[in-house]
């Protein structure tokens, strides 16, 4: 309230000083006007007189045509003199103008607070009061030098309506959303939870909602996610996210055949243009040399061009041997600049004991600075190890979260005593330190160390 009085006195007296000024500098000039305008005036006329003067001896003009200039002359000068007992500028024809400012000193805030009083809110000046020392509050809890993002308090704000309005679906899609751009999987899965719990029949919700789950899971769409994703390809067959996603819980399970054919699906519905459908091909290749069949046309065309499409696919089929395929890795040969890390995983000899050769290892690669859902991932067992495996964009969980992405990564392995993607206690686990995530890197992963 304070700060709106100072500011009001402020522009008042700012205003004031416009109109004073002009009067104030009147009155000075009042008492000195008519000597001012008597040496003007004499000296304008003695000057043409000397011009006058001047032209008569240099022959410019004869008696009579000086005689009449100087009649003129004297003339004008009377009028002048006339001018100055009789008709005065407007702006001094004031009575006085320390009185008229005076008057407009008291006159003119009287006038605005009476208006303001009438027509103005009084009521807002301590909301906006409030309003700022709340931002300054939140501001401050994030330091005085940084403050808080836009972005932040648009969230705030809208978390502080939804409390107010816990039914507002349309609200918690957009904290749900907003969450995931800000990379906070967490609340993204609570404000989706909420969005579910009002429209539970929404494929659009179901998808969000196995995503966030899955996000908070290292991206595994194991249970719940999966079961969502069904339900939601059940209400809209079409919803080409669910497609997507029902795809990559086939490819986490070890079908690979029935990845290859929901992504397909998805294909056919994106623009084939766009690098989504490029990554898209890349997954149906993937998954199709994990199976055992040749690669598909789609990606053989991508990659060498339609003219080799049929050398290359008869090349395989005399062969005759389509479960070694994998191996020659094609793919991954065709992206050769792309990133590659090549991963040794080993168990410790110390650890042997507390893990049976039938429990699950995740191989793994995650962003040094970023979200923590790994940007690849591979599912072995302890009987495999030690193993050699290899991790790069084909493994990406989301066509966004990809090893080329990110310019650093720590690769790690874990033995999940669960079986589970999360991280439980009781996990043996290992990772490495920061590595370049550009070209094709090799690194040692050693399973040293129990999960507290």
């Amino acid at each position: 309230m304070t700060i709106f009085w100072i500011l009001v006195t402020g522009l008042a007296g700012l205003a004031l000083l416009f109109v004073l000024a002009p009067l104030l500098s009147v009155a000075r000039e009042t008492d000195h006007n008519d000597v001012d305008l008597d040496k003007v005036n004499l000296g304008l006329f003695k000057q043409q007189l000397a011009e006058l003067d001047a032209d008569l001896a240099a022959g410019k003009l004869d008696e009579s045509q000086y005689d009449s200039a100087r009649q003129d002359l004297e003339r004008e000068a009377l009028n002048n003199l006339d001018t100055k007992t009789g008709e005065q500028p407007r702006a001094m024809s004031l009575p006085n103008p320390r009185l008229t400012a005076l008057a407009l000193v008291v006159a003119v805030p009287a006038s605005a607070l009476a208006l303001y009083l009438m027509l103005g809110s009084q009521e807002m000046i301590p909301r906006l009061d409030a309003g700022t020392e709340d931002q300054v509050a939140a501001r401050g809890h994030n330091g005085a030098a940084d403050g808080m993002s836009s972005l932040d308090v648009l969230v705030a704000q809208l978390e502080e309506r939804l409390q107010k309005t816990p039914d507002d679906t349309e609200g918690w899609i957009m904290l749900g959303r907003t969450y995931f751009a800000m990379q906070d999987a967490a609340k993204a899965e609570t404000a989706w939870a909420r969005a579910y719990a009002l429209r539970p029949k929404d494929s659009q919700v179901l998808v969000a909602y196995a995503d966030a789950l899955a996000a908070n899971n290292d991206n595994s769409l194991e249970g719940r996610p999966s079961a969502l994703i069904a339900e939601a390809l059940e209400i809209d067959p079409n919803d080409v996210t669910a497609r997507w996603l029902s795809g990559m819980a086939a490819f986490q399970r070890g079908q690979f055949t029935a990845a290859a054919v929901s992504w397909k699906r998805v294909l056919g519905e994106i623009d084939p243009e766009s690098e989504d459908a490029a990554e898209l091909r890349r997954l149906i290749d993937n998954a199709e040399q994990r199976a055992g069949v040749v690669p598909s046309a789609a990606g053989l065309a991508e990659k060498n061009g339609a003219g080799e499409l049929g050398s290359a696919g008869d090349a395989r089929a005399s062969n005759g041997d389509d479960e070694r395929q994998p191996e020659s890795k094609p793919a991954n040969q065709a992206d050769a600049g792309a990133p590659a890390i090549e991963v040794e995983v080993s168990l410790a000899p110390a650890l042997l004991d507390r893990s049976p050769p039938d429990t699950t290892v995740f191989v793994y690669a995650k962003a040094a600075a970023g979200p923590p859902m790994p940007l690849a991932v591979q599912r072995i067992r302890v009987a495999d190890l030690p193993k050699t495996l290899r991790l790069d964009d084909s493994m990406a969980m989301m066509p966004t979260m990809k090893l080329s992405r990110f310019p650093q990564v720590i690769v790690g392995a874990r033995v999940s005593t669960s079986g589970q993607a999360m991280p439980q206690s009781g996990d043996l686990e290992g990772e490495t330190g920061l590595i370049p995530s550009s070209g094709s890197t090799q690194v040692t992963v050693s399973i040293d160390r129990v999960r507290p």
